[in-house]
């Protein structure tokens, strides 16, 4: 059988779809009691620039059945100005706003999303490192990247306005290959 799902980098055009991810993310995570994304950080404008600077560069990607948009995820290889300043030397690709639409959830699509981000940062960067930086205060979501082979590190940099200080890693070169094969992969480039 072959996957339904295919993923494809996302364009500017599709900045609605992604922030709708986000956005319907944000009002299931208000059901589990946690106050993440309970407000766009720093600010909806913020959130907006951010989102679409990585669009344009490349980084995000949308998982699609068909038309329509069952998941997205950000792999930037450029070091995360939040993680501590020893570690942004190391080689190493950021996983930012992983979302899987509620329809899509219980498949495992946030496992092969992760296991693809850390293959492509072996392939494409030789990136030594698969990092995540967590909403500090979502501690299932800690539990989530603990299950996926990540390793807390210590807290991210000093910096109360910042949200996501919960930082983990896991070495990219040993994300499994594709396993249940949940979506089509973009062809190597």
């Amino acid at each position: 059988m072959s996957p339904s799902l295919s993923l494809r980098q996302a364009t500017a055009n599709e900045l609605g779809v992604i922030v709708r991810l986000i956005e319907g993310a944000s009002d299931w995570l208000r059901t589990k009691g946690t106050d993440q994304w309970a407000q766009p950080w720093p600010d909806q404008a913020g959130r907006h620039t951010r989102v679409l600077a990585h669009v344009r560069s490349g980084k995000t990607w949308i998982c699609w059945d068909h038309g329509t948009p069952a998941a997205t995820i950000t792999a930037d290889p450029d070091p995360d100005p939040y993680w501590p300043q020893p570690q942004r030397g190391e080689p190493a690709v950021y996983v930012h706003r992983m979302v899987v639409s509620r329809a899509y959830s219980g498949l495992d699509l946030g496992a092969e999303l992760l296991n693809w981000a850390g293959r492509k940062a072996w392939r494409d960067h030789r990136a030594y490192w698969l990092r995540a930086s967590a909403w500090t205060t979502n501690h299932r979501l800690h539990d989530y990247y603990t299950g996926q082979g990540f390793t807390r590190c210590r807290r991210g940099v000093d910096d109360a306005s910042y949200p996501a200080a919960a930082l983990f890693q896991r070495p990219a070169q040993h994300s499994p290959a594709a396993g249940s094969a949940l979506f089509r992969e973009p062809p190597l480039t």
